[in-house]
């Protein structure tokens, strides 16, 4: 065992073993923070040496992203070709048939959407083990994470969640609302809007750890330690995820229901029960990616014309006025003069609104401009 592994061993047990309550609370920060920092350092070195090898490189494109994750052989690269309806990426019956990320497109209710079918991912993965180094890259910049076991091991879910987590992707999380401003000198300052648990000296240890004495800290909301400690570290992504687990049609009705209900029982949400070689609820799957995506369909309407219901553009919400701007080109930020919106957003029809108007799904939209 290395070093690195023998220092976070020692950490996680002493965790385990100290029991939480105010008298601790300051040395169960600290511990926190230390652990983080080593794991996030062999993170980035795992990462540097891979040098982001040949075949890692994606360039995003469509509507958004989602990153298929798994361990080898729980049918990625099939359920890829199944979803985009092409043979793009190879399969077979054994581990690593992926060794690069092979990208797919599916169309789906209007949207397209790009697939990323990548290497399985194993146990240490993050930490460079297996081609763990050469992925997480990709995977931190999804806008989906589609995490697929199959019927016979449901429980590689735990470790595809913990792998996640020590790369610094943070799943169906809301980012917390805090903010640490390094200064010259004062100590640490803190200041919090609503009901905040951490107390200053929590909070000072945590920071200690990092070398950081002085700052000013703004916390909005209730906080956990290890939330805040994400924010001191302040490189982690929150990506949105589901699960679905794949060869459900090798196993019988029972099996299958007693699966789905352990599942929704630990993390909440029932997974997708799919066949990807039979195509067993591929549509479902299909449905579930697109609303886990949060897409938005805004319908544009050119100045003294009807409006073209028959392609809308889509969006990821929350969007405004802006962003459909940005999305169309950029001169229409830069020269924008106002917008009528007709639908859920507009208290009334045509009403006149600016770029940071708030749209909802199935607006529709004049964008006025300068000429």
């Amino acid at each position: 065992m290395s070093s690195v592994e023998e220092q976070i061993r020692e950490i996680e047990d002493e965790l385990k073993n100290t029991p939480y309550n105010k008298a601790t609370s300051k040395h169960i920060g600290r511990l926190k923070a230390k652990l983080a920092k080593i794991r996030d350092d062999a993170v980035a070195r795992a990462m540097a040496s891979s040098g982001g090898g040949e075949g890692y490189s994606v360039k995003k494109s469509g509507d958004a992203t989602v990153v298929l994750v798994g361990f080898p052989s729980v049918g990625k690269s099939t359920l890829l070709n199944k979803l985009t309806g092409n043979d793009l990426s190879e399969t077979g019956a054994y581990a690593f048939t992926t060794v690069s990320v092979i990208p797919g497109s599916m169309e789906h209710r209007g949207a397209k959407i790009q697939i990323l079918d990548i290497p399985g991912l194993i146990a240490g993965a993050a930490m460079g083990k297996g081609r763990g180094k050469e992925v997480i890259a990709v995977v931190r910049s999804a806008d989906l994470i589609l995490i697929l076991v199959d019927v016979f091991n449901q429980q590689h879910v735990d470790v595809l969640l913990r792998e996640l987590y020590d790369a610094g992707i943070r799943i169906n999380q809301e980012k917390p609302d805090i903010t640490i401003k390094k200064t010259a000198n004062g100590g640490i300052r803190l200041n919090t809007v609503g009901s905040v648990d951490l107390d200053i000296e929590e909070i000072r240890s945590i920071l200690a750890e990092n070398k950081i004495v002085n700052a000013d800290v703004l916390i909005r909301n209730n906080v956990t330690q290890d939330d805040f400690i994400d924010a001191m570290i302040g490189n982690r992504v929150y990506v949105p995820a589901f699960i679905a687990v794949n060869k459900v049609d090798l196993v019988d009705e029972k099996t299958r229901t007693n699966i789905e209900k352990e599942l929704t029982k630990r993390f909440g949400e029932p997974p997708i029960m799919v066949s990807a070689h039979s195509g067993y609820r591929i549509e479902d799957l299909k449905d579930a990616i697109y609303e886990n995506l949060g897409f938005m369909r805004i319908y544009l309407k050119p100045v003294g014309g009807p409006a073209d219901m028959d392609e809308p553009l889509i969006i990821r919400s929350p969007a405004t006025v802006e962003d459909v701007c940005n999305r169309l080109h950029r001169d229409f930020a830069d020269k924008f003069r106002y917008a009528k919106v007709w639908g859920k957003s507009a208290k009334h029809d045509a009403q006149r609104v600016g770029l940071n108007h708030q749209l909802a799904d199935g607006d529709i939209l004049t964008i006025v401009t300068r000429r």
